[in-house]
């Protein structure tokens, strides 16, 4: 990317029961499908704390608390290197987790351009865009889930390079779909005075970038180079748009 993202997410964020429902659907990725699902109002009623929020609905506190901290990724963890326990580390880490962010991000969208359509600075055709890269990447995970790893597994060879060759030009689409993303929305940075909704919006935005950044990487960097042959594995692959 040409730009680093304003938006630092999972670092420095603390959940507790004492912050506000709305800082924590903007601090927390995923954490605004917890909240519609359980009726709590992180938007115009965010400002009261998750405690307070749940009490009112009769929710239990520590049960709500520990859904939430289930969306917490760590980023400290070093990345598997043998093939076979990456390959599953990919699967849990990075393809389960961008089937359940882009419909949460797309649903965000669709309100932030439907509420604030006036707002000069409103994503215009971000959930279109967003709706897009979800139908192109669950084809290339279902390429990868059904077709390459299995290839993988069972050794490589040439049919496994050929795929690796369609698959990094893919990733080098979805590089290009990122900067798409992020041109949209300002490079993931809400407007002064944003609601809840939207910063949320920008904040998962912000994540899903960092994740499918990371997943290119492991896989055009660290998977694929262990099946490739000397001369192609020295080649300069296409940029994914994470680089720089």
């Amino acid at each position: 990317m040409h730009a680093r993202l304003q938006t630092s997410l999972s670092e420095a964020f603390v959940l507790d029961a004492a912050q506000s429902i709305g800082q924590i659907a903007v601090q927390l990725p995923g954490a605004t499908a917890v909240f519609r699902r359980l009726k709590l109002d992180f938007c115009c009623g965010g400002q009261i704390s998750l405690a307070q929020a749940a009490a009112d609905k009769g929710l239990d506190v520590p049960s709500v608390l520990g859904e939430l901290a289930a969306l917490q990724r760590s980023q400290g963890a070093a990345e598997p290197s043998d093939a076979s326990t990456l390959m599953e580390h990919i699967l849990a880490r990075y393809h389960d987790v961008h089937r359940e962010q882009l419909p949460e991000l797309i649903r965000m969208a669709r309100r932030v351009q439907a509420v604030h359509r006036d707002h000069p600075q409103v994503p215009v055709g971000l959930a279109e865009l967003l709706d897009h890269a979800e139908q192109d990447l669950l084809v290339h995970l279902f390429k990868e889930e059904s077709q390459l790893f299995p290839l993988l597994k069972d050794g490589g060879g040439a049919a496994a390079q050929q795929q690796i060759g369609v698959l990094r030009a893919e990733h080098a689409r979805l590089g290009l779909m990122l900067e798409q993303l992020l041109a949209l929305s300002h490079n993931a940075t809400p407007p002064e005075g944003a609601c809840n909704t939207w910063r949320a919006l920008y904040a998962g935005l912000a994540q899903m970038h960092d994740d499918l950044t990371s997943n290119i990487h492991l896989e055009n960097n660290v998977l694929f180079t262990q099946f490739e042959a000397p001369v192609q594995a020295q080649s300069k692959s296409p940029c994914c748009g994470g680089c720089g």
